[in-house]
């Protein structure tokens, strides 16, 4: 075994994420911890073959799955329902997909939010800097299909040729730097006003606590930034340019 504790952390956590099934996420979701939560962000809904905790946890399965099919992810679903001795379903996958589309945004990103904050807090103090929990921001982009919603709210760069490029989205995110869980992500355009990685992160600057250290490259060291930070209580080093 590992002598370093947080190498030991990261080997159990990557081997129950290789192990878990739908089930196995399924069980999380209900758990006593997050119950609650999960209730509270349901959206309205009939019982049907599928409803939102269930294809959450189908689809948590299918993201960490190396075969990441809509089918595989149906099939697994139809075998554990015939071991479980309940009716036989169809192994055809429209059913999933639009149950799948029907999941709202705010449950998933408040579930992030929730369990974010959750690991991050639950971590021992030895993970923080002279007491202080360490958050990173950093952001990148993401290339997107190029359908004309996206490219309203997404649009690409003005460097490629109209009909030749794809939409570009912009994400800024919080990570706790001992656990290592996103507390918080925020998405934007390629360009336009707001679509900028300091109007993202400010999008989302309640998710910081007085304490915190925020830790950041050169994009934030900015004047304002640091104001608006020192305001809440929250310490930052940002990369000097």
């Amino acid at each position: 075994m590992h002598s370093n504790p947080r190498v030991r952390v990261q080997q159990r956590i990557r081997r129950r994420a290789n192990n878990s099934d739908a089930y196995a996420f399924f069980n999380l979701l209900t758990r006593p911890e997050l119950l609650t939560e999960v209730e509270s962000l349901l959206p309205e809904h009939r019982e049907r073959l599928f409803p939102p905790t269930e294809i959450l946890s189908m689809f948590l399965s299918q993201a960490l799955s190396a075969d990441r099919s809509c089918q595989r992810a149906v099939n697994e679903a139809a075998v554990k329902r015939l071991v479980a001795g309940l009716p036989r379903v169809s192994t055809h996958t429209g059913a999933h997909c639009r149950a799948r589309m029907r999941l709202p945004e705010t449950m998933l990103s408040g579930l992030v939010r929730y369990t974010g904050r959750t690991m991050s807090d639950r971590g021992p103090s030895s993970w923080r800097w002279h007491g202080h929990p360490v958050r990173l921001v950093d952001g990148t982009t993401l290339s997107m299909p190029d359908t004309p919603a996206n490219q309203a709210v997404y649009p690409q760069p003005r460097s490629q040729e109209p009909g030749l490029g794809f939409p570009l989205c912009r994400l800024v995110g919080l990570v706790c730097l001992g656990s290592g869980a996103v507390l918080n992500a925020a998405l934007g355009g390629y360009r336009g006003k707001g679509s900028d990685e300091q109007a993202l992160l400010r999008a989302q600057i309640d998710t910081l606590q007085p304490g915190d250290l925020l830790l950041g490259d050169a994009y934030y060291a900015t004047y304002f930034l640091l104001g608006a930070l020192q305001k809440r209580g929250v310490e930052a080093v940002f990369e000097q340019m």
